[in-house]
């Protein structure tokens, strides 16, 4: 088990879908949304609504997590919501996601991350899209640790630096996270 300062790895299985709205109907995709039970963040913020994630990094474009289901059905269905306001993308054998847990665990991405880490210039409820030891990748604070998401192609680097630079830190490998665990009670 971890110390005292110990950091938490764990992998997130998920269905993840980008919506990317069609010229001028963003807003239309936003109003809508709440009838589709779930929030739609504006650029930089992260929601949680009914077990999913909705999170945005650019203007018109969100990615969706929800728990795995069928293959393509998660898309089916938001293609089928989206009605031709959006184009819906399949991205869950392209992007691997990550839950890292700890109260040491700014002080260990800072080590790699070009964002600054720190409460106050990213919050609760904040998501940007950044660099991360040379491999793109999108952070998400979240009331109950940090969402990383990362190319496939470029996961298993990445996750063997995140354990390397959390040794020091009391690392713990743990099972694999839920969407539903992880915004813990609140991710707005």
């Amino acid at each position: 088990m971890c110390g005292p300062e110990g950091i938490t790895l764990a992998s997130c299985p998920a269905d993840i879908v980008e919506l990317a709205a069609f010229r001028e109907r963003a807003v239309e995709l936003e109003r809508l949304a709440p009838g589709w039970s779930i929030s739609l963040p504006r650029p930089g913020g992260v929601v949680a609504h009914s077990g999913r994630l909705a999170l945005c990094v650019r203007p018109g474009r969100w990615l969706l997590l929800a728990p795995p289901a069928a293959p393509g059905a998660s898309a089916a269905h938001w293609h089928e919501l989206c009605g031709g306001r959006a184009a819906v993308v399949e991205l869950s054998s392209a992007l691997a996601a990550f839950l890292l847990t700890g109260p040491a665990l700014g002080e260990m991405l800072a080590r790699g991350c070009r964002l600054d880490l720190e409460a106050g210039a990213f919050p609760v409820g904040g998501a940007a899209a950044t660099i991360m030891v040379q491999v793109p990748a999108i952070l998400a604070r979240l009331s109950r640790g940090m969402l990383l998401l990362t190319p496939a192609t470029t996961a298993r680097h990445l996750r063997e630096w995140l354990v390397r630079t959390s040794q020091p830190f009391g690392l713990a490998l743990a099972a694999d996270a839920a969407v539903s665990e992880l915004y813990g009670e609140s991710a707005t």
